[in-house]
């Protein structure tokens, strides 16, 4: 697995603090690969300039482009075009169906990426938004899908590297602690700037309740709260079964950038140029910068406004381990 310039690429860890302290923070940056130039810079600015706030008792583990592919080649998806937020399902079941998505299939991502094919198919799915209701459509195309390889959201066959790095060593990076909480950076969803904290857990459940009395106002995906759509197969739900024993406390930090239409379309120019153009072509270049601005704005006073707010979340984190 290389990048455009045949670089080889890895997943990052860094630690800071000791080992067998009870409590831990894990900060995870490029679960969707793009996602990962917000993450990475959050991460970076911890490590450089806030690192010293950390409370002596708790150890920080940053977990540095999960999806190093998708961040490399300016793409939300992995190498296989499976997006990893829908891949944790657990695979000795049936897949879920997501009957609605093979109506889409064809016009969220065609054989031919003209402007006439991009008008004609955004029309078709305008008109299918109006029909069905933004929101429904909204479940449809992101909740995840595993009958269409070349479509987005696309949940694979099975585990993925990632899902297995994730899995395998997991338990051995975070071994012994009591308590733990989780910061999944996202970004592409909601107003611009603003850090929304999605849980993947109801709001009857103890996870969720911990959350809310940790950093306030917490969504609940699953319930409907959120920006997010309902999704199957993200990674957050997964991690309590890999820890046992440990009090696991979790929620994606989920940064706007620009409108959900606008960012659909770069993911469909994406899946398109993955599926049928050639991603070393010509059409790459102006595509990958697309992608990029849905998810990434270049603007200092982006990154201005999402820092504090990220320090915010991870300060709370602080404030309720290390003895408390």
């Amino acid at each position: 697995m290389t990048g455009p310039r045949g670089e080889e690429l890895a997943v990052d860890v860094a630690t800071v603090g000791p080992d067998g302290t009870a409590d831990a923070v894990l900060v995870v940056s490029g679960t969707h690969g793009v996602e990962g130039f917000a993450g990475s810079a959050l991460q970076h600015w911890w490590l450089t300039t806030a690192v010293g706030q950390r409370p002596a008792d708790v150890r920080v583990v940053l977990l540095h482009a999960f999806n190093p592919y998708g961040f490399a080649w300016v793409r939300r998806a992995n190498e296989d075009n499976v997006d990893l937020n829908r891949n944790f399902v657990d695979w000795a079941e049936p897949t879920p169906t997501n009957d609605g998505y093979g109506e889409l299939a064809d016009l969220l991502v065609p054989e031919t990426w003209t402007e006439e094919a991009q008008e004609e198919t955004t029309a078709a799915l305008l008109a299918l938004a109006e029909r069905l209701g933004l929101d429904t459509m909204q479940a449809i195309i992101s909740g995840g899908q595993y009958h269409h390889p070349t479509g987005v959201f696309y949940g694979g066959t099975g585990p993925v590297w990632s899902h297995a790095l994730l899995r395998d060593h997991l338990a051995g990076l975070l071994v012994g602690h009591e308590r733990l909480a989780i910061i999944d950076l996202h970004t592409g969803l909601g107003p611009w700037g603003h850090g929304e904290l999605i849980s993947h857990e109801s709001v009857s459940e103890p996870g969720y309740a911990r959350a809310t009395s940790w950093w306030g106002d917490v969504r609940s995906m699953i319930d409907g709260d959120s920006v997010s759509a309902t999704v199957v197969g993200d990674w957050l739900a997964r991690v309590g079964d890999w820890l046992p024993g440990t009090e696991v406390t979790a929620a994606a930090l989920e940064f706007g950038t620009i409108d959900p239409i606008t960012v659909l379309q770069a993911l469909r120019a994406d899946a398109w140029l993955h599926a049928h153009g050639d991603p070393t072509g010509p059409a790459a270049g102006p595509i990958r910068s697309q992608v990029r601005a849905a998810f990434a704005d270049d603007d200092p006073a982006w990154f201005d406004t999402i820092r504090p707010r990220f320090d915010e979340v991870l300060q709370a984190a602080f404030a309720r381990l290390g003895g408390a």
